[in-house]
């Protein structure tokens, strides 16, 4: 076989794909994205391995015509690592999506303190949108009625988002009740 066209551009498009899905914000989308990376990767293995050959069995003919095994090998491992990490990583995102009631991929509050603490420092003004003056159950809320999803009435302590700037109390342990009769 010879490189064909058809398959470089095959992989191209799959790469692209993949890329465009991963940058979406969705958990299941961004998952399909990797699941098409790792297949257009390894449609390029295939090409790159070059063309079809003998067997590469000993005796069966010539060494130099047959076909290198190894990239096909890699290739095979590569199917079977990622079909297990697909299958986590989707278990992942449907945990998420039981607890929080979508699949969305929130914002790092994180990263918004470190870019307005950068802006601050150059003198650059941040122009607050209508979106960075509503609550998190707002926007929430918008999401939900933007994707045709019902909207939540009970209060679910689980679902609710644990990203928040408040400080988490540590929760009393037992761990703590010893220390407390090493001390008396």
């Amino acid at each position: 076989m010879s490189v064909s066209l058809t398959l470089v551009l095959t992989a191209g498009v799959l790469i692209a794909c993949g890329v465009y899905l991963v940058l979406e914000r969705t958990l299941t989308r961004i998952i399909l994205g990797f699941v098409l990376l790792g297949n257009g990767v390894n449609l390029l293995f295939i090409v790159a391995a070059g063309p079809w050959g003998e067997p590469p069995f000993e005796g069966s003919g010539d060494p130099g015509t047959m076909t290198d095994p190894l990239p096909f090998a890699m290739v095979l491992t590569a199917i079977v690592i990622t079909l297990g990490v697909t299958a986590f990583v989707m278990a992942l995102a449907y945990r998420a999506w039981q607890l929080f009631g979508h699949d969305e991929v929130p914002d790092d509050v994180e990263d918004r303190r470190v870019l307005r603490r950068s802006r601050g420092r150059t003198g650059q003004g941040i122009e607050v949108g209508w979106a960075d003056q509503l609550d998190e159950d707002a926007r929430r809320g918008a999401l939900a009625t933007s994707q045709g999803l019902p909207e939540r009435r009970e209060a679910d302590p689980l679902g609710e988002d644990l990203s928040g700037d408040e400080d988490v109390p540590q929760d009393y342990t037992e761990a703590d009740e010893a220390e407390g009769e090493e001390r008396r």
